[in-house]
């Protein structure tokens, strides 16, 4: 059976991912993992492609463990494994509490690798990792410093682990999207003491092109995708400008 697993699944880019995948129609079937399962229902009724719901939070480690034994009872032919679990704070670090801290670098690294090693053996050549990072991996960003450094663990891991899956043919894309205006992400991350931390969110793009650019990507076999203008030039630019004076000019907008 040819599948898809698709991880933060529940909401927001997951999903639309799914939405993504299922109309292609060179897949047998999706795997979803989430926490909420009652939206993983949800998300199986919207789609004509069977999806399969796989209820787990993935901050608990025992589900690395689950995954896995489902993978072993099944022996699916992984086709594509998108890594989209994920979430972020806002603030300084007086600002965000120690469990989201721990939250952070456990969902957004530990379990990302945890999946992607449980999901390795199932994937044949031709297959397509797509590790869901963010533009904030490119530079040191104070008010978002925990999860932009967790992107960065992101974006560094896909770029190794590309290089050594190359002998396998399964190909890595670090998707490394600006903001995205029609997810949970910027809602849930400024529940913190100072949520305005980072008070406007200009040129932020949509769940689908994001998605859907990805994909393209990906397809072609990229090391990076940056979907959108201003994720783009801000990876170009980093590659010339010193970080202290990138991340002084973050400072000034993130203010305005």
């Amino acid at each position: 059976m040819r599948i898809a697993i698709v991880t933060g699944a529940s909401s927001g880019l997951g999903r639309e991912f799914v939405r993504l995948l299922a109309s292609r129609g060179n897949l047998d079937a999706i795997w979803v993992v989430a926490r909420r399962e009652d939206r993983l229902h949800e998300l199986q009724k919207s789609v004509s492609l069977p999806v399969r719901p796989a209820a787990m939070d993935l901050t608990d480690r025992e589900s690395a463990a689950r995954l896995k034994k489902l993978l072993e009872e099944e022996k699916p032919d992984v086709r594509v494994l998108v890594n989209a679990a994920g979430f972020g704070k806002m603030g300084s670090y007086a600002d965000i509490a120690e469990r989201d801290n721990r939250g952070m670098i456990d969902l957004n690294c530990r379990a990302l690798v945890d999946v992607t090693l449980a999901v390795l053996p199932y994937m044949k050549r031709g297959a397509r990792i797509l590790e869901i990072c963010s533009s904030s991996a490119f530079q040191p960003l104070p008010g978002l410093n925990v999860y932009a450094a967790s992107k960065a663990f992101v974006l560094h891991y896909s770029r190794a682990l590309r290089w050594e899956l190359f002998p396998r043919g399964i190909h890595v894309t670090a998707v490394c999207p600006y903001w995205i205006r029609d997810t949970e992400f910027i809602p849930i991350s400024k529940r913190t003491k100072d949520g305005a931390a980072v008070k406007h969110f200009p040129l932020a793009s949509r769940a689908r092109s994001v998605a859907a650019h990805a994909l393209t990507d990906s397809g072609l076999n990229l090391p990076v995708s940056t979907p959108g203008i201003v994720c783009s030039v801000q990876r170009i630019l980093v590659k010339f400008i010193p970080h202290e004076i990138t991340t002084l000019f973050w400072e000034g907008i993130r203010r305005i």
